[in-house]
C-alpha cells in the first residue's frame, strides 16, 4: 500500500468504515473519535479475552492503522454476578492513531457483533523511523491483518509487515483495500504475495482474503467475521488467575503522575496494589486508567491499560511480570542491573584487550623499524615524525570545533526517543560535520538540559514536548537553541539544515559570456612580447573585471583574469555579443590556439547541504 494511506483523509475513511460497521451492529459509542495524523505502515497488536463481568468470551485485537491485528481468547470458569444480557455479544474496539495516542491509551468504541466477541485495536506509527516499534507490536499479536491496496499492490512496507508477522509466528488475514476503484486488481495482489510466501485460499493456501473498501465500508463485516473465525479456530486462551504478564507498549513521564506506561495485559488480572517488574524498573500500582482515561480497578488480558506507580521509567517493549512483594521486586531489579553491569564490563574488557593488542603490534613494528638503527638515527627519525604531527593552529582548531554539532534529544515517550536515536545511527557524514549526541531522555525540556547544551555549545531538539517560558528565556539568555517539533521528519529536516549551516559555503561559477578565438598574434610591450587572442563574443558579454577561463577540447587549461581587453585600439571594460576584441591573459606562458573558447564568469558562494540521507 502506498503512503497515501497515511494522510488524514484516509484516517477519516478508516474511521468512517468503523462507523458503518457499528451501525450494522447497533453500535454504542463510549468516547468521541478525533482524527489525528498517523504514519506510514504501522504494526498493531491484538488480543482477546473475557472480563469478569461478561459471560461470553470476547476477542481483543490490536489493529495497526495499516497492518496488524491480534487476538487472544480466554474462558471464564464461572459466571459473574455482574453479568447482564445487554453485555453479551459485544465487540470492543480500541483505536490508537499515533505514538501519543497509544501512550495515553486508545480511543474506545464498543460494537455488537452477531458472534458476540470484543476486539481491541492498537495502532503503531508507520513512519520508517518506527520500525523497531512495529516489530515490538508484532510480538504481542496473535492475528495479523495485512492491508494491501488493490491498485498499488505489494509495496516495500507490505513486505516489512509480512516479515514482522513471520518473525512473530502469527497467522495473517489479508484485507485487500480500495476494491471500489475501477483500476483495482485484487487477483494481482494475491499473485504478488505468493512471492513472499503468503498464499491465499484461492491458490490452495490457508490465508483468508477479504476484498474491502475503506471509502465505502464494503465487506468490513466480512473482515471482522473472518478475524473472529480464525481466532476461534486457533482456540487461543489466556489465564485470568495466574500472575500478571504483559508488555509495555509505550512509556512517558506525566507531571502529575510521574512515570506512566501504556501496557497490554496478556495473562492474569492486574489490580491496584499489584507489584510489577519491567526491565530495570518496578512499580506498586497506584492507579490504572483505561483507553478513555477513566480510572479502573482491574485489567484483564487483552486490555490496554495505563499504569501509574513506577519508580523509574521502563522502556517500550519491556516485559511486565508480577512478583509477590516489594523486596522481591527490588531483588529482581538489582539482579538485572548487576547483570547489565557485568555485561558492560565484559564489553569494556574486550575493547581494552583489542587496544592492548593494537599497542603490542605497534610496539613490535616500531622495534622492527628502529631496532637496527644507531641511537642517534632513531632519535632523528622520531623527531621528524613528531615534527610532522604539529598541533593545530588556533584558527584551524576553531574551524574543527565549528564542524561539530552536539545535540540533546527530548521526546514525549520512550518509543519516540528510540526512533530518533535510531535515525542518528544512520548518520554517515562525519567527514563534513561531526554529530555528537550528548544526552537523550523522556519529558519536557528542563533547565538541566539548557545548562548541558550551554556547556557543549549544543542544540536541543524536542519531539512532542514543551519548553516553558522560563526555560525559553533561560535558553535565549545563554545562547542555546531549542527546536520543538510535532512531526518526526520535520525534526530530521531541521537537523539537516543545522548540519548544513555548519559547512563551508560552496563556490559556484555562473557564466556571463562566451567568446571564440579566431586568430592569435603577439604585441610588443617594452622589451617582451605578449600573446594576444583575437576573439568574437558569441554569447552574453565579456567584462574585464570578472574572472575568465580558457577551454580547449572541453578541458579547462587556464583560469585567471585579463591584463587587457581592447576593441580595435581602444581599451574597453565590456564587450557585447557579436563584437570582436583582442585580449591578453595574466599568465604570459599560456598559448592560444584558434578554436579555443574564452568564458567570462563570476563566482558566487552558496550554502552547502549535508550529504546525509536518513532514508525518508
Amino acid at each position: 500500500m502506498n503512503q497515501k494511506i497515511l494522510k488524514l483523509e484516509n484516517l477519516i475513511r478508516f474511521h468512517t468504515v468503523f462507523r458503518q460497521l457499528h451501525g450494522l451492529c447497533q453500535r454504542r459509542m463510549l468516547a468521541q473519535w478525533s482524527p489525528v495524523f498517523s504514519s506510514a505502515y504501522p504494526v498493531g497488536t491484538a488480543q482477546l479475552c473475557i472480563r469478569p463481568w461478561q459471560i461470553d468470551p470476547f476477542v481483543g485485537a490490536a489493529l495497526s492503522q495499516y497492518r496488524l491485528l491480534v487476538t487472544k481468547k480466554e474462558e471464564r470458569a464461572q459466571k459473574s454476578p455482574l453479568s447482564s444480557p445487554k453485555f453479551k455479544k459485544e465487540v470492543e474496539v480500541w483505536i490508537g492513531m499515533t505514538v501519543e495516542e497509544l501512550a495515553r491509551a486508545m480511543e474506545k468504541d464498543i460494537v455488537s457483533l452477531p458472534s458476540g466477541e470484543k476486539i481491541t485495536f492498537l495502532d503503531t506509527p508507520g513512519h520508517a523511523a518506527f520500525s523497531a516499534m512495529r516489530a515490538r507490536g508484532a510480538q504481542v499479536t496473535d492475528i495479523v491483518i495485512l492491508v494491501v491496496a488493490a491498485d498499488d499492490g505489494v509495496m516495500k512496507q507490505t513486505v516489512e509487515s509480512i516479515k514482522h508477522a513471520k518473525d512473530a509466528q502469527v497467522p495473517i488475514v489479508l484485507a485487500i483495500n480500495k476494491c471500489d476503484k475501477t483500476e483495482a486488481d485484487p487477483e494481482k495482489v494475491k499473485k504478488e504475495l505468493l512471492a513472499h510466501d503468503v498464499v491465499c485460499e484461492d491458490y490452495g493456501g490457508d490465508v483468508q482474503a477479504v476484498h474491502i473498501s475503506a471509502l465505502t465500508g464494503d465487506n468490513l463485516m466480512a473482515l471482522a467475521e473472518a478475524t473472529i473465525a480464525l481466532a476461534e479456530m486457533l482456540e487461543l486462551k489466556a489465564d485470568l488467575n495466574g500472575p500478571v504478564e504483559g508488555t509495555v507498549i509505550e512509556s512517558f513521564t506525566d507531571k502529575g503522575r510521574g512515570p506512566v506506561t501504556t501496557a497490554i495485559i496478556q495473562r492474569g488480572t492486574l489490580r491496584r496494589g499489584s507489584i510489577l517488574v519491567a526491565g530495570k524498573s518496578w512499580a506498586k500500582v497506584r492507579l490504572m486508567f483505561d483507553e478513555n482515561g477513566k480510572t479502573i480497578h482491574e485489567a484483564c488480558p487483552s486490555m490496554p491499560v495505563g499504569i501509574v506507580g513506577w519508580r523509574d521509567l521502563p522502556s517500550a517493549g519491556d516485559e511486565i511480570l508480577e512478583v509477590e512483594s516489594e523486596p522481591r521486586a527490588r531483588e529482581v531489579v538489582d539482579w538485572r542491573k548487576y547483570e547489565q553491569e557485568q555485561e558492560k564490563n565484559k564489553e569494556n574488557l574486550k575493547i581494552i584487550e583489542e587496544k592492548r593488542k593494537e599497542h603490542q603490534e605497534a610496539h613490535r613494528k616500531a622495534r622492527e623499524k628502529y631496532g637496527t638503527l644507531h641511537w642517534k638515527e632513531r632519535l632523528f627519525l622520531k623527531y621528524q615524525e613528531k615534527k610532522e604531527q604539529k598541533p593545530l593552529k588556533t584558527k584551524e582548531k576553531e574551524e574543527k570545533d565549528s564542524n561539530v554539532l552536539p545535540i540533546i534529544i527530548k521526546g514525549d515517550v520512550d518509543g519516540s526517543v528510540e526512533a530518533i536515536v535510531n535515525i542518528m545511527d544512520t548518520y554517515d557524514a562525519s567527514h563534513e560535520c561531526e554529530l555528537e549526541l550528548v544526552h537523550f531522555g523522556v519529558g519536557d525540556v528542563s533547565e538541566n538540559d539548557v545548562n548541558l547544551a550551554e556547556t557543549f555549545h549544543g542544540v536541543i531538539y524536542g519531539f512532542n514536548v514543551n519548553a516553558g517560558n522560563v526555560i525559553q528565556k533561560s535558553a535565549t539568555k545563554k545562547g542555546v537553541k531549542i527546536k520543538l517539533h510535532k512531526i518526526i521528519y520535520r525534526l530530521i529536516e531541521d537537523l539537516q539544515e543545522e548540519l548544513s549551516s555548519r559547512l563551508p559555503c560552496i563556490v559556484e561559477e555562473h557564466p556571463i559570456g562566451e567568446a571564440c578565438i579566431l586568430a592569435t598574434f603577439s604585441v610588443t610591450e617594452g622589451k617582451k612580447k605578449v600573446p594576444v587572442a583575437g576573439c568574437r563574443v558569441q554569447k552574453g558579454q565579456l567584462e574585464k573585471q570578472k574572472k575568465f577561463k580558457l577551454i580547449r577540447n572541453g578541458h579547462v587549461v587556464w583560469k585567471g583574469s585579463l591584463t587587457s581587453l581592447k576593441h580595435h585600439k581602444d581599451d574597453i571594460s565590456v564587450i557585447k555579443t557579436g563584437m570582436d576584441c583582442g585580449l591578453s591573459l595574466d599568465e604570459e606562458k599560456v598559448e592560444f590556439k584558434v578554436g579555443d573558447e574564452i568564458v567570462c564568469y563570476e563566482e558566487k558562494e552558496v550554502p552547502a547541504k549535508t550529504s546525509w540521507n536518513p532514508g525518508f
